[in-house]
């Protein structure tokens, strides 16, 4: 027997309203369905409304996940954002609190679109050390607050939503187990997806620019720094667990647009019918790409439990990461996220106290 970290169970969430693309240009941006449709393969994707953040989506997909496995509680909690609902403190200590896991260790964090893939590797450690008995991995964003409405070609890319995967230890051989993982970056991409202000480099100020508040994405140079790197990293995790390109029965690549999607598949000798992903009906929702990609193509039954999986991922930093993975026999649970709890809904989560 071989220990490896195993997924027993998926969660996902997404906002209840549904953006297409006609309603953008609806909404005044300078684009199209046809143009949006041919550059990036999306047609709709989904919006946090005023009032409900990151947390909120991060909480119904946590909660999808331990239903899924049959568990209330995990040993440690990993939440893997980039749009955390405040700079200071981190959400997944109130994220643990609002699911009754007052007490549990928990932390935030962020590799942006590599998130799910970093955070997976992390709670792996965590299990083979045995520091822990379970991980509740969480990946959730709600891009819609960092990116500007008025960009074309970011607007039309991103999606909010959260993804969540329960893990344990169990065997390399088993359904939903993580064989091996591939990690790697390059600071020197940093501007290539940034936010250019709001960290101790560049703090607020009033005079600085609207456009630095937001987003932005050089586009071609990372169209080609991702089609190469998630190339590069697939076919590493697949050599370090002996494993062909032809045995991959499954390939779940980060969902950014559909282009670079072909191009990493067409590179790797992947035919589409071994391709699964739902970008067209979420857009890129950054690190909650793969494990809602994940939720979706396990709801629908579409991959044998036990098959050989290849997931890979690139995202800001610049970051990249792949897993050679057993497709998991978790069923996915899917809530609809509620706006942030009450005081009196969020006292009900801490343990009752008593003074002599």
């Amino acid at each position: 027997m071989t220990a490896a970290a195993v997924i027993t169970g998926l969660g996902a969430a997404l906002p209840p309203d549904r953006i297409t693309n006609e309603q953008l240009v609806r909404e005044g941006l300078d684009t199209s369905d046809a143009w949006i449709r041919a550059r990036t393969g999306i047609e709709s994707r989904h919006r946090v409304r005023p009032g409900t953040s990151t947390g909120d989506l991060a909480v119904a997909a946590a909660r999808g996940a331990l239903e899924s496995a049959g568990v209330h509680d995990a040993g440690l909690l990993i939440l893997a954002t980039t749009t955390p609902d405040r700079r200071c403190p981190a959400t997944a200590p109130e994220l643990a609190a609002r699911l009754g896991m007052t007490g549990t260790p928990a932390f935030d964090l962020a590799a942006v679109c590599s998130g799910f893939v970093y955070a997976a590797a992390v709670a792996s450690a965590m299990l083979l050390a045995g520091a822990y008995d379970s991980v509740l991995l969480v990946a959730a964003e709600t891009y819609s607050t960092i990116v500007d409405p008025r960009d074309r070609e970011a607007a039309v890319i991103f999606g909010d939503g959260a993804g969540a995967a329960y893990l344990t230890r169990g065997d390399r051989r088993d359904p939903g187990a993580l064989v091996h993982f591939d990690l790697g970056s390059d600071g020197t991409g940093r501007d290539l997806i940034t936010i250019p202000a709001g960290g101790s480099s560049s703090p607020y100020t009033d005079e600085l620019p609207r456009q630095d508040r937001y987003f932005r994405m050089r586009g071609r140079e990372v169209y080609a720094r991702a089609v190469r790197q998630m190339a590069a990293s697939s076919r590493t995790v697949l050599d370090r667990a002996g494993w062909s390109t032809d045995s991959v029965a499954a390939f779940v690549a980060h969902q950014a647009n559909q282009r670079i999607l072909d191009s990493v598949a067409d590179r790797l000798g992947i035919p589409p019918t071994r391709c699964h992903g739902n970008l067209r009906e979420v857009g890129n929702t950054a690190a909650a790409s793969l494990p809602l990609a994940l939720a979706d193509t396990a709801a629908r039954g579409a991959v044998r439990p036990g098959a050989r999986t290849l997931l890979t991922a690139f995202g800001g930093g610049l970051t990249w990461g792949s897993i050679a993975m057993m497709w998991p026999e978790a069923k996915p649970v899917r809530h609809t996220p509620q706006p942030r709890a009450t005081q009196k809904e969020f006292d009900s989560c801490l343990p009752s106290t008593t003074t002599s």
